[in-house]
């Protein structure tokens, strides 16, 4: 009767650890797929600011040459639209909506400003969008900092 007792112990404790070890394995496959979400999140990110801001300090000078060439600009401008509004989509889908209508409106600002001519503006728009565009960047990064 103990033996019988003692083995139907023994069953419960097994299935139980069984249990346990689903559950953790669970817990680690999901651990392990929004860290490498966030990843390839924050790797796109960063590619899509670097991209945007190099083109945006290209732009920067070239308005501050002595005799900037107009249709160079506004092309390159509107080359800039065009990265950002290919870009926005998908950065829509894990970006909050905040951060990203402030970086459109200062682009949108600058091109204002550069389908007028008036340069001397569009330079501390452009500077604005680039530091938007940056602090996107450092805000979505996977730090303890942001975590907490």
């Amino acid at each position: 009767m103990e033996k019988e007792i003692s083995s139907a112990k023994k069953r419960k404790v097994s299935e139980r650890n069984k249990k346990m070890t689903k559950e953790w394995i669970i817990c680690i496959i999901i651990i392990i797929a929004v860290v490498s979400l966030n990843i390839i999140t924050q790797n796109y990110t960063s590619e899509s600011v670097e991209q945007l801001n190099t083109s945006l300090w290209n732009l920067k000078e070239k308005l501050e040459l002595k005799n900037p060439n107009s249709k160079e600009i506004k092309d390159d401008m509107d080359g800039i639209m065009e990265e950002w509004r290919n870009r926005f989509n998908l950065l829509a889908f894990f970006i909050e909506h905040d951060e990203l209508e402030k970086a459109e409106t200062e682009l949108t600002s600058l091109k204002a400003n550069i389908e007028v001519e008036e340069y001397n503006s569009a330079v501390p728009e452009l500077e604005k969008a680039a530091f938007i565009l940056e602090h996107i960047k450092n805000k979505f990064r996977l730090e303890i900092k942001n975590v907490f």
